[in-house]
């Protein structure tokens, strides 16, 4: 697809859409992950013209909504149609990975290993030689999936916690 280079000046985002098998278990796993409570739990939509601007034929759902400091995170459980896993390993073209900031990586970390949260490796810490713009270094990040499979991350930017 040939796309323009004008800008669109598309600067701000509002949420992330994350498909999930069942929205029960992905509510509460990211209820014990973010310590919130949706401020949706349980809607439902029906809609063929809502289904056709996602380029499916109808759109039959249930969702959820978290409200984090700055953005929201809707899960989406399509009943009609019902999709099909990604199993969207990082390395694939069209995955993508929400990050989480911390600003005390290793006591999150720990208390996420405790918890029985899987990481996908070991945490990391940028170093020289491995990563640039210099600005990088002393990073410290970690991978982990939703209950689908969903690539998240926790990560402590070097100069600290940003907000």
């Amino acid at each position: 697809m040939a796309v323009s280079s004008t800008p669109m000046n598309l600067t701000q985002a509002a949420h992330v859409g994350i498909s999930v098998s069942d929205l029960d278990a992905s509510i509460a796993f990211y209820r014990a992950l973010t310590g919130r409570d949706p401020i949706v739990a349980d809607e439902t939509m029906r809609s063929v013209p809502f289904g056709g601007t996602q380029g499916l034929p109808n759109a039959e759902l249930r969702y959820a909504t978290f409200n984090l400091d700055n953005i929201g995170i809707d899960l989406i459980q399509f009943q009609d149609p019902v999709g099909t896993p990604t199993h969207g390993a990082a390395n694939r073209p069209g995955s993508m990975h929400l990050c989480f900031e911390v600003e005390d990586f290793d006591a999150v970390h720990r208390r996420m290993e405790e918890a029985g949260y899987g990481f996908l490796g070991d945490d990391y810490t940028f170093v020289a030689g491995e990563v640039t713009p210099d600005e990088a270094l002393g990073t410290q990040v970690a991978y982990f999936n939703d209950p689908d499979g969903t690539n998240l991350e926790i990560i402590r930017p070097r100069g600290g916690f940003a907000n």
